[in-house]
């Protein structure tokens, strides 16, 4: 009597654990290699129309929307919600070009930025009147964006930073304090502050990797010294950040070991449908309709120092608004 109750209790015990093991989110990966050509396009902003310019022109999508970059991994580095009206719309081609990439042995990377976690956790100062429309009114935006909502339960599951080869990718940018830890656990503690509404964390701190902007706009002495110890650090050879607005175009800073992608490319700031096309290592800013550029990568082609300064004007416009 006593064996058989035992063994019934060990079954059981294992069946629960098998249901949460199955249940349990797994750790989404963050390091890639040997990938041989990528495509990264910044904060979109709900500006649907000037994404699918923007892919278009980088070859990602055809005239249908559908995936036909090959093994072409698609990085996206944030904030596609907030300030324009199609954020649904640009979510869901995400979505879908997710599966369409992974079975063309491809990958999109769509990452955390400071506009998902502020409207997941509560803050909704920048979100347009018109952006819940689609969704079907502001009460199902939110449950929408929740946590047993499509769009809250993808978000939740993304990335903030990921590393393709030798570059990361994040929102805003990783100093050397926030570089104390792993990839993976920056990862995991935004994925959880955002699950349990935690404002307090890293997700949400001004010095976090979703919204530090010393990277873009601090002097070019200063960024070069953080980057030499983060990149260090993370075995990386360059950085790739969203965030900070440059209506010119992709910018880099330090020798090419930053590379500044949020191009302003939604109607709030009026800036071009361009990305950053990385080709054997070989850096382009690739604008629609069908432009390309090579980016200047030398150890002298830092960002001007009149462009930085406007930029910072800009985003301290932005902030205010």
């Amino acid at each position: 009597m006593w064996k058989r109750r035992k063994w019934s209790w060990v079954a059981w015990a294992a069946a629960v654990a098998v249901v949460l093991a199955v249940g349990a989110a797994p750790a989404a990966e963050d390091t890639f290699k040997g990938v041989e050509r990528i495509v990264a396009v910044g904060d979109v902003h709900g500006d649907f129309d000037q994404f699918v310019k923007v892919l278009r022109a980088a070859k990602v999508i055809d005239d249908e929307n559908n995936w036909t970059a090959g093994k072409t991994h698609l990085v996206q580095t944030g904030d596609v919600l907030d300030r324009g009206t199609d954020s649904k719309k640009a979510m869901d081609l995400l979505m879908r070009l997710e599966g369409q990439a992974a079975k063309a042995g491809g990958a999109v990377h769509a990452l955390i930025g400071n506009h998902e976690a502020m409207v997941l956790l509560g803050d909704w100062r920048y979100v347009n009147p018109a952006e819940a429309e689609p969704y079907g009114g502001t009460e199902a935006y939110r449950e929408a964006v929740s946590a047993r909502g499509k769009y809250g339960k993808w978000i939740r599951g993304l990335n903030a930073v990921v590393k393709v080869n030798d570059i990361v990718f994040v929102h805003a940018g990783i100093t050397s304090a926030m570089a104390e830890r792993s990839l993976g656990e920056i990862n995991t503690a935004v994925r959880e502050e955002l699950e349990k509404g935690d404002v307090n964390g890293i997700a949400m701190h001004p010095r976090g990797p979703l919204w530090d902007r010393s990277l873009a706009l601090g002097a070019e002495d200063e960024v070069a010294r953080q980057l030499a110890e983060v990149l260090k650090r993370y075995g990386a050879k360059r950085m790739v950040i969203g965030h900070t607005v440059a209506r010119e175009g992709v910018l880099t800073r330090a020798g090419g070991r930053l590379i500044r992608i949020d191009v302003g490319m939604c109607g709030f700031y009026g800036g071009p449908a361009a990305c950053l096309v990385v080709e054997k290592d070989v850096l382009y800013e690739v604008r629609h309709p069908d432009k390309k550029r090579k980016l200047p990568v030398d150890a002298s082609a830092g960002e001007p120092e009149a462009s930085r300064r406007r930029d910072i004007a800009v985003a301290a416009a932005a902030a205010a608004i």
